[in-house]
C-alpha cells in the first residue's frame, strides 16, 4: 500500500465535541461552588477556589453585592449640587450625585441609549450628566432631558437612567443594587445611627483620599482587616493602638502582656468619661448572627489617648461636631460585606473595599476632618494621615502574599487561631449568605 493510499484512506477526523452552554456552565460553576460552601469547615479558612476562580468570582458579585447592602461613600465627598463619585463593583457602576434640594441621587452608570458609560471619572461636578457618544443627556435625578432625531413616537419618560436604592445613615452613604432590598440593614441603621451621629459627618470635609488597588481577593482584604493578629506589622499604628485588641488575657503573648493592662486600665477611663459626656461606647457585636452583619465598640488609644499619632495626641485642633473632649478613643465600626470607620474626636476615617476581579481589590479610604478646619493651620494632611497611609500599604502587602500563597498548589487551609474570632464571623457571614444565594 502506497504513502497515498494510506492518506486517502484514513478515517475521517472524529466531529468535535460542541462547547458546553453557558447555561451548562453557569449550572456547573454554581453545583462546585455549593459543593465547596457544604465542605466548609469552622474555624478553617477557605478553599483555594474561593479566592481565585473567576466563576466564584461572579457569583460572589451576584450573590453579595447584588443582593445586600454595602458602603459607597460619606455625604462629605459630594457635598454640593452636581458633585458625584462613581462607585465600580466588578463589573457594575453606580453614580451617586448630590441633587439640587441636597439629597443625593444613586443611578446606574449606563446610558439608556446603547450603553456607553455616562460618566467615567471617578469623582468630579457635572449640570446635567452627557453620555459622550451620542449626547444624551440626563439630569441629576437621572431623568433623560434631551436625545437628539429619537424619533416621533419616542418616550424619554421611559429611557432615564435606572435608579439605585441608596440609604444615607449619619452621613454614610450605602447601596443596595436588589430589586427588593433585605429589610435587616435598616434595622441595623438605626443601632449603628447613634454610635456615628455625635461626628456630624455631614459637617466634615475630605482632607485627604487614598485609593490603592491590593493584588488580592476581596474577601482576603476583609479577612485581614477583621483581626488584629498580625499587627506587629504595623509599627506606626502600634504607637497609638493597642496590638492587642479582641484578644482576652490568657491570649496574650508574653512581650505584649504590659500593653494589654495598659489597655484594660485605658478602656476603663474611657467608659467613665464617655458616660460623663453622654457617648456611645457600648460593644454591640452581631457580624454574622444578623443579614446585615455589624460589629461596633469604642476603644481607649494608647500615649494621650486622643488620635493616630506617634504619641497618641491628636491630629486636628478641631472637634468635631459639638463633642466635648478629644480624649473619647476609638469609635470602631464593622459592616459586612466591605466596610470599617474609625471614629474619634478630631477625624473620621472611612473604609471601602470594592471587588475589581477574582485577584484585585480597590481599597479606598478617606480622611474626614471639621468642614471649617484649615489645613497647615488645624491640621497637617501629611501627620493627619500618616499612620493609616503606611497601615494601608503593609496591608496590601500582607494581602498580596496571601493571593500568592492560597493559588499554590501547595496550600491547604489552615486552622484560625482563638484571635482570629472574627475572621470566623465574616466567612461565616459569607458563607451563610452564599448558601442563601444558591438556593
Amino acid at each position: 500500500m502506497t504513502l497515498d493510499s494510506v492518506q486517502h484512506t484514513s478515517a475521517a477526523p472524529a466531529r468535535r465535541a460542541a462547547p458546553p452552554s453557558p447555561a451548562a456552565e453557569d449550572a456547573a460553576s454554581l453545583e462546585r461552588l455549593r459543593t465547596l460552601l457544604d465542605r466548609r469547615r469552622r474555624w478553617t479558612a477557605l478553599e483555594s477556589p474561593f479566592y481565585s476562580d473567576p466563576a466564584i468570582f461572579a457569583h460572589d458579585i451576584a450573590g453579595i453585592f447584588d443582593r445586600h447592602w454595602f458602603f459607597a461613600a460619606s455625604v462629605a465627598e459630594i457635598p454640593e449640587p452636581g458633585d458625584f463619585v462613581t462607585i465600580d463593583v466588578g463589573s457594575r457602576s453606580i453614580i451617586l450625585i448630590r441633587d439640587d434640594d441636597g439629597g443625593v441621587n444613586a443611578l446606574r452608570n449606563v446610558c439608556r441609549h446603547r450603553g456607553a458609560r455616562v460618566l467615567t471619572e471617578p469623582s468630579g461636578s457635572v449640570g446635567n450628566l452627557v453620555c459622550a457618544y451620542h449626547s444624551w443627556t440626563y439630569g441629576r435625578d437621572g431623568s433623560l432631558i434631551h436625545a437628539a432625531a429619537a424619533g416621533a413616537d419616542f418616550d424619554p419618560g421611559c429611557f432615564g437612567l435606572r435608579k439605585v436604592h441608596s440609604m444615607t445613615v449619619a452621613g454614610l452613604i450605602f447601596l443596595c443594587l436588589a430589586p427588593e432590598p433585605p429589610a435587616d440593614f435598616a434595622a441595623v441603621a438605626e443601632i449603628f445611627a447613634p454610635f456615628v451621629e455625635p461626628h456630624d459627618i455631614p459637617r466634615t470635609k475630605v482632607a485627604f483620599q487614598q485609593e490603592i488597588v491590593e493584588e488580592g481577593n476581596w474577601k482576603l482584604v476583609m479577612e485581614n482587616n477583621r483581626e488584629c493578629y498580625h499587627c506587629d506589622g504595623h509599627p506606626e499604628l502600634a504607637c497609638s493602638y493597642f496590638t492587642t485588641w479582641g484578644l482576652e488575657e490568657h491570649e496574650v503573648p508574653e512581650h505584649q502582656i504590659d500593653t494589654w493592662h495598659r489597655s484594660v486600665l485605658a478602656d476603663h477611663e474611657l467608659r467613665e468619661r464617655c458616660e460623663r459626656y453622654g457617648i456611645p461606647w457600648q460593644v454591640y457585636d452581631a457580624p454574622d448572627s444578623r443579614e446585615a452583619g455589624i460589629r461596633m465598640g469604642r476603644d481607649a488609644l494608647d500615649g494621650d489617648g486622643e488620635s493616630f499619632s506617634a504619641t497618641g495626641r491628636r491630629l486636628s485642633e478641631k472637634l468635631l461636631g459639638d463633642l466635648p473632649d478629644f480624649r473619647l478613643g476609638d469609635g470602631s465600626l464593622h459592616l459586612q460585606p466591605n466596610s470599617w470607620f474609625h471614629l474619634l474626636a478630631d477625624h473620621v476615617i472611612t473604609f471601602a473595599a470594592f471587588p475589581m476581579s477574582e485577584n484585585r481589590t480597590l481599597v479606598r479610604t478617606t480622611w474626614l476632618v471639621a468642614d471649617d478646619a484649615v489645613d497647615g493651620v488645624d491640621y497637617r494632611a501629611e501627620d493627619l494621615t500618616h499612620v493609616w497611609r503606611q497601615t494601608n500599604i503593609q496591608d496590601a502587602g500582607f494581602v498580596g502574599l496571601t493571593q500568592r500563597g492560597v493559588t499554590d498548589p501547595g496550600y491547604v487551609p489552615g486552622p484560625y487561631t482563638p484571635t482570629e474570632h472574627q475572621v470566623e464571623a465574616f466567612v461565616n457571614w459569607y458563607t451563610m449568605r452564599m448558601q442563601e444565594y444558591i438556593r
